[in-house]
């Protein structure tokens, strides 16, 4: 049994970096070994965005983030998706960071570095999880509400009404149980006439990680096949980690939110990743799609996601690549999604072992374990975070993570600890603030503070380099055990969150429905921006930059369907629909 999913996370966990325009030996010994690599290749511009949608509503957030960071991977990786098609590479393309997943052999990655501005390319290594921890759950006696609930006070929140619903939660994992008693009601796709999987599970899993020693690539190997078109978990603790975030009935009190709804994506084959498993679990968070991954819907993605994974430098994931995984990171919370991760399960190593990607990323949410009497279990990673020279202060909370009961597979029950259980109380926690301050959604700032503020202050002894255990906030503890109690008390007086008044010009369309060209204008002087149009599966068909005094596009030859155009000036985005007709 896996713990904390130490995986080599997304578009980075490689535990050998292909090409910098200079192929590592790593990567030479993959061709030497194989024909054809698996292969992560990074664009040379890559997208931000963090930082440029505060004060907007969720929605907006989320529908800005969507539409840049996909126009920007549709004109960027426009010509070498044309020579990946042309060499017939099977490939994937991701735009939550700039980059494609592709089968290449040495002599395309060649030719791919020298003619396309392309960083690097990437081996899309396997990675593998760690052990859970099974620390002793210190002779507790099982109450009627599970004891992590009791200590961060979700039931005091109960009691004012308040258990999460409206908001909905995430996880990406080694899938889910959906079908279990304890969490079934609250998959958002669950209705009790039917149930439906559109928007709601996406399985990043299309073929068996080579970690697992398969003899032979078959999807019945796993019990969840391949692209499992309904949630399903083939081991276990991504099972256990929702129970804890949303879980319940009348006999068992597991979950923080008991009326939280619940989303979630596979991202491991029996709790062995790799990069670009972790990257498209990410995206489709960002813009979940129907279960064809066709008509992505920024407006569907969730308040926050758990992470109770990570990605270690001897699994690949190094200096040289952190950023581009910090990238997915800060695109998320740029669109409105709190990033919860687990600080890792390496406190046995001292100081500075929350060393790992994601914990140790500015806009992470870093969550460490503690026990029921407030100490800090052995395993449970500590920072200040040095592995980047940051000495950044790490991790931010604590949460319950030791001798913590949840739901497993086949309808039983597990008992665990790990930093992946302590992960999950921050989640649901975060849950219970929105559904109190619904006006706090999509305000991650806020949020984190609002948590970060109303902890319980915990201190050690320990120094480490002249960075002391006794501060507040300290690298031990960060800003200590979480109290929901307390943080949904300072939501409910969190006010002015208004929306930035948005400034906008009023736009025509014309004629409109068309047969395929017509013009987009503006009134009373007014200027465009950039103008992208998309189909309805939401790909880019055409795009405009902004030009000084641009009042005006013509669009033209266009086929018969339905169009969305939008239009981006300065901090304004304003879209509508266009119809073209085949006559």
């Amino acid at each position: 049994m896996r713990p904390f999913l130490y995986c080599c996370l997304f578009l980075l966990s490689f535990s050998n970096i292909c090409l910098s325009q200079q192929m590592t030996s790593s990567l030479q010994e993959q061709f030497e070994k194989n024909d054809v690599v698996d292969c992560i290749i990074v664009m040379r511009d890559q997208l931000d965005l963090y930082g440029q949608t505060e004060g907007w509503t969720k929605d907006r957030k989320a529908n800005f983030v969507f539409t840049r960071l996909q126009s920007h991977a549709d004109q960027t990786q426009k010509e070498l998706r044309k020579f990946l098609e042309q060499e017939a590479i099977e490939f994937h393309s991701f735009y939550v960071f700039n980059g494609l997943q592709g089968y290449l052999t040495q002599s395309q990655a060649d030719r791919i570095l020298t003619n396309f501005e392309v960083k690097q390319i990437v081996y899309n290594a396997p990675a593998r999880v760690q052990e859970i921890s099974y620390e002793s759950d210190l002779g507790l006696d099982r109450a009627e509400i599970e004891w992590g609930l009791l200590k961060i006070k979700a039931d005091s929140v109960w009691q004012m009404g308040y258990e999460g619903e409206g908001v909905v939660v995430a996880g990406q994992d080694t899938g889910y149980d959906f079908d279990n008693g304890l969490i079934l009601s609250k998959y958002r796709g669950y209705d009790q006439e039917e149930i439906d999987h559109n928007y709601n599970w996406h399985d990043a899993i299309d073929t068996l990680n080579p970690l697992n020693n398969d003899t032979i690539n078959d999807p019945s190997v796993n019990p969840c096949g391949f692209l499992s078109v309904f949630p399903c978990d083939d081991h276990g603790h991504g099972s256990h980690t929702m129970g804890t975030m949303v879980g319940g009935d009348t006999t068992h009190t597991i979950g923080v939110a008991p009326a939280a709804s619940w989303i979630g994506c596979r991202n491991m084959d029996r709790g062995w990743g790799k990069p670009s498993t972790y990257t498209e679990c990410f995206e489709w968070f960002l813009a979940p799609t129907d279960l064809d991954g066709e008509n992505p819907d920024p407006s569907k993605a969730p308040h926050v996601i758990n992470n109770s994974w990570g990605c270690p430098t001897k699994e690949g994931c190094t200096p040289e690549n952190w950023f581009f995984m910090e990238t997915v990171v800060n695109n998320l919370t740029a669109a409105g999604t709190v990033v919860v991760v687990s600080a890792g399960n390496d406190g046995g190593k001292g100081c500075s072992s929350i060393e790992n990607p994601a914990s140790i990323f500015e806009n992470s949410f870093t969550v460490g374990a503690t026990r029921d009497n407030d100490t800090k279990p052995n395993f449970s990673s500590i920072g200040p975070v040095l592995i980047d020279s940051s000495g950044r202060l790490k991790p931010d909370v604590m949460a319950p993570g030791v001798g913590v009961k949840s739901i497993w597979l086949n309808d039983g029950f597990n008992t665990i600890g790990g930093t992946s259980m302590a992960g999950p109380h921050v989640a649901g926690a975060i849950a219970l603030i929105i559904n109190a301050n619904p006006s706090l959604a999509g305000q991650v700032d806020v949020i984190k503070d609002i948590l970060r503020s109303t902890a319980v202050h915990l201190t050690d002894s320990l120094d480490c380099s002249g960075n002391s255990g006794l501060d507040d906030p300290n690298f031990y503890f960060g800003h200590g055990r979480i109290d929901v109690f307390a943080a949904v008390k300072m939501a409910l007086e969190v006010t002015g969150l208004e929306e930035i008044e948005e400034k906008s010009i009023e736009i025509t369309v014309s004629p409109n429905p068309n047969t395929g060209d017509f013009v987009i204008a503006t009134q009373l002087g007014g200027t465009l921006g950039e103008v992208y149009i998309r189909d309805i599966s939401g790909r880019v068909v055409q795009y405009f930059p902004a030009k000084v005094k641009q009042d005006q596009i013509l669009v033209e030859n266009l086929s018969g369907g339905i169009y969305i155009y939008s239009i981006r000036n300065g901090a304004s985005v304003q879209s509508g629909k266009v119809i073209v007709t085949n006559y």
